[in-house]
Parts: C-alpha cells; structure tokens; sequence
C-alpha cells in the first residue's frame, strides 16, 4: 500500500513552491488533485521557451503523479463546484500571490465550513503577517531575503544567487512534511489544521550552519569554494566552464590520504601545511600544489582517483552532464515516460526509495480529469 494511500488533496498551486510540495505529497501516494483555471491552465505549462503550448519540461517535471481539473474560480457557479468538492478531499494547498484567495473568497473558515477536518496550507513569500506580509515574491526574491545571497560567492565579489531552487523547492519540502503530519494527526483525532509557511523562513533555517561564530551581530563573510584549506575547487584538464573537481577533506585523515592519493607525502611534512592553522595561512600555495595534480587529470579522472582512495570529492557536474550521468542512469533516476501529446519524455523520480512510494507518473493533461471528479465525488450528470 502506498505510504499516504487515503490522502486527497485539492492542489491550487502554481509554479514551484507548492507544486513541489504537492508533488511530493503525490510520490508517497496521495491523490492530488490540480485545480487549474480553463483555457490556458497553471502558468507553468506554457513557461519553456520554444516548446508549444503544454509542452513545458518545468510543468512536465513538477506536475507527475497528479490529476488536472479546470474550474472557473471567477464565476459564482466555478467557485461554488470547489466548496463542494472539499468535504471530499482531506487537503488544500495554495501558494498564490498576497490577497488571491483573498478575492475568491476561498479562505480557510470558509472551506472549514463545509469541511471542519480539512487541512489547509498556505505557501506565502513572507508569511501572512508583519510588515513584508504583502510583498510578492519568487524563489530569487526568497533567497535575497533569507541570506543565500549575502553568504554565495567569492570575499571580493558580488553577492551571487546559489543555483538550487531551494527556495522554492525547500519551502515545498517543508509543507509536504507538515501536510503529512498534520494527516498523521487528522487520522487519529479527527482534526483538521492550518499550516503556513514562509518562503523567507524556510530558506533562513537552511543557514543555520553558516556564520554560526557570528550569527546576531553581524553578516556572515562570503568565502567563495575554500572552507579550511585543502577542501576548495580545482581546476581540471579541459579548461573548460565546469572542468573542476571539489575536494573536502576536513580532518587530519583525510589530509593525509588526499597527500597519498596524489602522491605527495612531502606535503605532509613540510613546516607550511602541517597543521590547519599552517594550511590556512599558506592556503594559496597549498592550492598551487593540489592543483598541478588535478590540471593533469580530467575531473572524471581526478574523481575517481580521490574516491576510490577515500578522499571526500566529486567533479563539478553540469545539468547536461547528471542527464547522462551512468550512477543515476543505472539507479534509474531519470525516467521515461510516455506521454499522449509530447511523445516520450524524461522525467526525474522521486529521490526517496521507499515500499510506500509509487512509481512514476506522467503529469496531467489540462482538465483530463474534471468531468471522472465530477461524476465520482459529486455525482454529477452529463448535463
């Protein structure tokens, strides 16, 4: 049985940061629902530049596993179909702009109303309260506000966005674990929950580690690759944007086996690198050594090399690189599926492996499955 086989959710996202949460949700089993507006649907669909009308690979990889459902929220006849639906569904997630759901009347006392046991979590880019509680926002907009900016990039140079979504995504991740809790609760009592979560919070959490020494009197520093040398990115045969390997070898072990591997025992005893605090303070000539060995090797070369000698590193893999890469290849990570108007297409599954979990799923058609939701939960004719 799937983990979360009972669980219903009506999912009016869009986008990323509640889509993601829903997906999540869907991977463990539970039946997502997308309500989308008609004609055009969730904006995401048409977000891919040069791709046709519902052939959006961002749609195509957020939405798996989910069902779609066009009502016409605008109209008093639409609004009313989706009050209706909700004593059927266990969930409601939204993650639209400040004062949406607002305007559609949608609320969660209202929605409690006709179903007191509902769960109903709301996704904002500063939270429903304070004084930001109005601001729009996106996932740069989220990490610019959290600190990701302030603490990427190199000491003397520009703040610079890190390239995960983690933002939006990681906000996601955190409403799926409180959705399923939450359902956790609502099995045993009966009850229902509001959940909100805040784009700016979820990311801020995500530091914790970083600039614990001065966290509460003043910014972090920013510190580019290097931690305590000789953990740093080195540049690789090739020369080219991403012909680096990254190495983090943290502890006095680990130093001495990236000196075996690289066949360097000399470092090891020489006065400028025999302590952390010596490798610190000749960490640009430290660097120069490593890298004479590394510029020689490609960084799958370099990689395997320190891997299989027990040194913590991995060469900087772009996106074309882990499309093709053979460990998530052979672990079946990138998935094909079929789909009825955009052939086969590549799909990632869900990094969880679990019994609870369910295969991969294509994402819905716009309205493909309105009229099967209609007649199933609210017994509706043709006509």
């Amino acid at each position: 049985m799937a983990a979360l086989d009972g669980m219903r959710i009506l999912d009016m996202t869009q986008y990323e940061a509640g889509t993601s949460c829903t997906q999540w949700l869907a991977w463990m089993g539970a039946d997502v629902l997308k309500v989308e507006p008609p004609h055009r649907g969730e904006p995401a669909r048409e977000l891919t530049p040069g791709h046709g009308r519902g052939r959006s690979q961002y749609f195509l990889n957020f939405n798996s596993n989910k069902r779609s459902m066009e009502i016409d929220l605008t109209q008093p006849q639409g609004r009313e179909l989706l009050l209706e639906l909700t004593p059927h569904f266990n969930v409601f997630v939204e993650n639209y702009g400040p004062g949406v759901i607002e305007r559609f009347d949608i609320g969660y006392d209202v929605l409690r109303e006709r179903n007191p046991a509902i769960i109903y979590g709301r996704i904002k880019g500063f939270g429903l309260s304070g004084p930001y509680a109005n601001y729009k926002s996106y996932d740069n907009v989220a990490q610019a506000a959290a600190g990701a900016y302030s603490t990427t990039g190199e000491p003397d140079g520009l703040p610079l966005r890190p390239g995960a979504n983690i933002a939006d995504s990681g906000t996601g991740i955190q409403m799926a674990f409180a959705i399923a809790a939450a359902f956790a609760q609502q099995q045993r009592s009966g009850e229902g929950d509001f959940i909100e979560i805040s784009m700016q919070e979820a990311v801020t959490v995500f530091l914790k580690s970083t600039g614990m020494h001065v966290w509460g009197y003043k910014g972090a520093p920013r510190r580019g690759n290097t931690t305590l040398p000789p953990s740093d990115m080195y540049a690789c045969k090739g020369g080219g944007p991403n012909d680096y390997v990254v190495i983090m070898a943290v502890t006095s072990r680990m130093w001495d086996t990236l000196c075996a591997v690289i066949e360097r025992a000399d470092l090891i005893v020489d006065p400028r690198f025999e302590t952390p605090e010596a490798r610190l303070e000749h960490g640009d000539e430290l660097h120069a050594e490593i890298a004479q060995w590394t510029m020689a090797r490609t960084k799958y070369e370099a990689w395997e090399q320190l891997a299989e000698g027990g040194v913590p590193a991995s060469a900087v893999l772009d996106t074309y690189d882990l499309w093709t890469d053979p460990h998530l290849r052979e672990r079946d990570f990138i998935q094909t599926i079929p789909h009825p108007t955009d052939g086969d297409v590549e799909l990632m599954r869900s990094p969880i492996l679990m019994d609870g979990a369910v295969p991969l799923a294509r994402a819905p058609l716009l309205g493909e499955h309105t009229e099967e939701t209609l007649r199933g939960d609210l017994g509706l004719s043709d006509g």
